[in-house]
């Protein structure tokens, strides 16, 4: 079994989709994550702490590689986030770019370690 926090010999490119929905499911070499609109309503600037933890991007990064490490999914090459279902992406994107919003755990510096925006369409 591998360390789940050994450095990848180079980080993944991750490209969020804000425009239109990513066609095709998930391949060996790219894996697809679908981002949905919360189901409910939020007061504004608030949000329940399951749309927060469903919306975090860099829980579902750690998850997405975790599993392939653990060889429960195909191992990938890129990540494709669909976020076009959302009203403001720009969570999800501030997620990714560093230094934008810090690092609480060892889970956001992993994910920050192993995977990199490479851009947003």
């Amino acid at each position: 079994m591998t360390d789940p926090f050994a450095k990848l010999a180079r980080s993944i490119p991750v490209t969020i989709v804000t425009k239109f929905p990513v066609a095709g499911t998930t391949t060996d070499s790219v894996a697809v994550i679908r981002m949905e609109p919360s189901r409910h309503d939020h007061t504004s600037g608030v949000e329940c702490i399951a749309c927060a933890a469903a919306g975090d991007i860099r829980a579902v990064l750690f998850d997405l590689l975790e599993s392939a490490r653990q060889g429960h999914r195909p191992a990938f090459s890129r990540v494709v986030v669909d976020a076009s279902a959302l009203p403001d992406p720009s969570g999800v994107i501030d997620r990714l770019i560093p230094g934008k919003l810090p690092a609480l755990g060892l889970r956001d510096h992993a994910v920050a370690k192993n995977f990199h925006l490479l851009e947003v369409v």
